[in-house]
């Protein structure tokens, strides 16, 4: 019999998966877990039992789901805003550290329901930039959620620039028809009832083209209804009217009537009416004989045709002056805006280089569109100026359904199929002429908001089984895309959103939280410079639903066990989920704000020192604490266990590894720091209080594959910092 001192100076790498077991040969295994359940991997490589949660309040408006999302002004003025199904709640944090809702909405300011589903929250996502955030989803336009004081909000529909005369809104367009179906209006002039039609089947007959913009000669009509699949009735609201951009744009043949027009995209046809007006007499023929209704008798190209003049030219020459045309004949050069109801909106949204970018319709899902240079609700290229408005599309080969963009070193594009990024070149701006969407990998990304933690940005991968950073590599100038939950894939199952916290659980790391469908939670912690990558598993009585963070507070949304949705806190060294600080009073403590009736657990608190009592009973929102009107205040919430599992204890004896064999474990010293009422093999260790120091537990058992387990079920201090194991082989 041989006996062998195992040290496992750390934990740094977090929980990992059963599927290691035999990595004995790894550094990971040494300073790891197979469990570590409702604890948290200090930057030193300790492990401490996670916080508890405070309990802010339940959901006033439904209890039902949310969507939490942070709204920063300033390091004064923070809010958490909740979305729920056609409603929004939205928490002020004030100044004792207490969440207060400040406004429930219901109506837009249009007086609107809002289109907000339940089914469809894990889906939405939001850009915030002073006082406004922006909310988006492709089933609804975008909305403005805008903080017009410290504790009111309003709502309201995104809306696009318009020109000084408000006869021309800077949105985006786009050609959805095949391009050879030419439209055409029955009147080009300034009025409503004017027929619009197409030469193939193309309007919506349910009513999705009713408000749509429709552009034509370079202006815009206003869907009012639509007659059949091909005729619609709009409002011109400027007449279908241009100017020729080319000067002396007529060119004349002697002997001849025939003039040819330079007018660039045209889109006429053959039999086209068009009405001239402004030409000069050109090659002999004078301005009376060339102005007026004219046919268009023959297309040279795109951007010239023909028509016949009233009178024979005497000369073959250029000219015409400053020409306008005015067409209600059909063409083939029309669009209509890029986003509404039959088109779709946008599924993203992010600010980059002040500029409001928009990612990805469901007619358009792998098109991004970006605001003219600080100008956030003016979207008009114009004429592809360095600060015009920017529209580009990821032709990569593949469609790529646009799910979210982040602001980084580049813009970052996460698709369903694809990771992007559209570059910055030489650190110059992005501007028109050299944007461009370049693929770099092809993993995809699920319905969570990536985010960024130690330098990197987090994604879950398609499919939900696993977590990748996403980041630039100067070796191989390009981003790479890295499974971080590689060795801890056991964790990861389906998560729906996630949260960093910065300086978490006072220390100085920064922990991402994700919330897992199965109601768990995983918290994450890295360090690229020492290569590590921790997770361990968060549990509750109760299940996780959504999370977000205020610098370095975390938040959590949670069904809790008596069926309650309530919004809480990660806070402080107590460990009940979801605890009330009250006061005594009279005999008894009211928890009725939570708790009506159950069982709750109770730390009493003299204003020094923190005490376990036990679990209570709660009649009528109340619990009796005569027994202890010696403390000042209590801790009421519901207890959770933390519990550690080391990895199998294991060496290589002189005749090799003895993984699988038969072997014990006679003795181990733990050290802790302030910490009580611990389990380590299913043993009490009763005398530990407040303890900080080696402790050291005897006889511990035989197996083929021998761990230690601490753990603990009371509502109190734990920290492991490292343990010693006597192996007998």
């Amino acid at each position: 019999m041989q006996k062998v001192r195992i040290p496992q100076n750390s934990f740094q790498y977090g929980e990992i998966s059963d599927n290691t077991i035999m990595r004995t040969d790894s550094p990971i295994y040494a300073s790891s877990a197979q469990s570590l359940e409702n604890m948290i991997v200090l930057p030193e490589g300790a492990v401490k039992k996670r916080h508890g949660t405070k309990f802010h309040g339940k959901n006033t408006q439904s209890n039902k789901k949310l969507h939490l999302a942070p709204f920063i002004f300033d390091d004064n003025e923070q809010y958490i805003i909740g979305i729920g199904e056609a409603y929004i709640l939205c928490y002020r944090l004030v100044s004792d550290g207490t969440l207060s809702l400040v406004s429930t909405i219901t109506t837009d300011t249009q007086s609107n329901v809002l289109p907000f589903d339940a089914d469809y929250l894990q889906e939405y996502n939001t850009a915030q930039y002073g006082d406004v955030m922006f909310i988006c989803h492709p089933l609804f336009a975008p909305r403005m959620l805008t903080r017009t004081s410290l504790s009111s909000f309003e709502l309201s529909v995104f809306s696009f620039d318009t020109s000084y005369d408000n006869k021309d809104t800077y949105q985006p367009y786009s050609v959805f028809h095949a391009g050879n179906v030419t439209l055409a209006s029955n009147n080009p002039a300034i009025g409503t009832n004017r027929t619009i039609t197409t030469s193939s089947p193309y309007w919506d007959t349910t009513g999705k083209h009713v408000g749509v913009t429709v552009r034509y000669g370079g202006n815009e009509i206003v869907i009012t209804s639509v007659t059949n699949t091909t005729q619609a009735i709009g409002t011109v609201v400027k007449e279908l009217s241009s100017r020729l951009t080319v000067t002396n744009p007529l060119r004349t043949r002697d002997g001849s009537s025939t003039i040819e027009i330079t007018h660039l995209s045209h889109g006429l046809i053959v039999g086209s009416v068009i009405t001239i007006t402004d030409a000069v007499a050109v090659g002999g023929i004078n301005a009376s004989s060339i102005n007026g209704s004219r046919t268009v008798q023959d297309i040279l190209d795109q951007n010239t045709y023909t028509v016949n003049a009233a009178a024979n030219a005497n000369a073959s020459e250029d000219g015409g002056g400053f020409v306008k045309i005015t067409s209600n004949g059909a063409t083939t050069v029309w669009d209509e805006q890029s986003f509404s109801a039959i088109r779709g909106y946008p599924a993203s949204v992010t600010f980059h280089e002040n500029r409001l970018c928009f990612g990805g319709t469901i007619a358009e899902p792998d098109t991004i569109w970006m605001s003219e240079l600080g100008e956030f609700f003016n979207y008009d290229v114009a004429e592809g100026d360095d600060t015009d408005a920017i529209n580009l599309v990821a032709a990569t080969g593949d469609v790529n359904e646009i799910r979210y963009m982040r602001s980084n070193r580049d813009l970052q594009i996460f698709t369903l199929s694809d990771e992007l990024y559209v570059p910055t070149y030489l650190n110059q701006a992005i501007t028109p002429t050299n944007a461009q969407i370049r693929k770099q990998t092809p993993f995809g990304c699920e319905f969570v908001l990536p985010t960024s933690i130690d330098g990197a940005t987090i994604f879950v991968e398609k499919g939900g089984r696993a977590v990748r950073e996403y980041i630039y590599s100067d070796a191989e100038d390009a981003y790479i895309s890295t499974a971080v939950s590689t060795v801890a894939s056991h964790v990861i199952d389906n998560p729906v959103d996630i949260a960093v916290v910065h300086s978490g659980f006072r220390t100085q790391e920064s922990y991402a939280a994700l919330v897992m469908n199965n109601g768990n939670m995983a918290l994450f912690s890295s360090s690229r410079s020492e290569k590590r990558a921790a997770w361990t598993n968060v549990t509750c009585q109760g299940s996780f639903k959504a999370t977000t963070a205020l610098g370095e507070r975390l938040f959590v949304y949670a069904l809790d066990v008596n069926g309650n949705y309530v919004l809480s806190e990660f806070l402080d060294d107590i460990g009940l989920d979801n605890y009330l600080y009250v006061a005594y009073g009279n005999g008894t403590v009211s928890v009725n704000s939570l708790y009506s009736s159950g069982t709750v657990d109770v730390i009493g608190y003299n204003g020094t020192t923190k005490v376990y009592l036990g679990e209570f009973t709660v009649t009528g929102g109340n619990i009796t604490m005569t027994a202890h009107s010696s403390y000042t205040h209590f801790y009421v919430g519901k207890k959770f266990t933390a519990k550690i599992i080391t990895n199998p204890v294991d060496t290589i004896a002189p005749n090799g590894p003895v993984t699988g064999d038969v072997r014990g474990i006679g003795t181990v010293v733990i050290n802790v720091k302030e910490s009580e009422s611990l389990k380590v093999n299913n043993r009490s260790i009763n005398n530990i209080a407040g303890f900080t120091g080696n402790k050291e537990v005897r006889l511990l058992g035989y197996g083929r594959s021998p761990q230690v387990t601490i753990e603990q079920d009371d509502p109190m201090p734990l920290q492991v910092n490292g343990l010693i194991s006597e192996l007998i082989i």
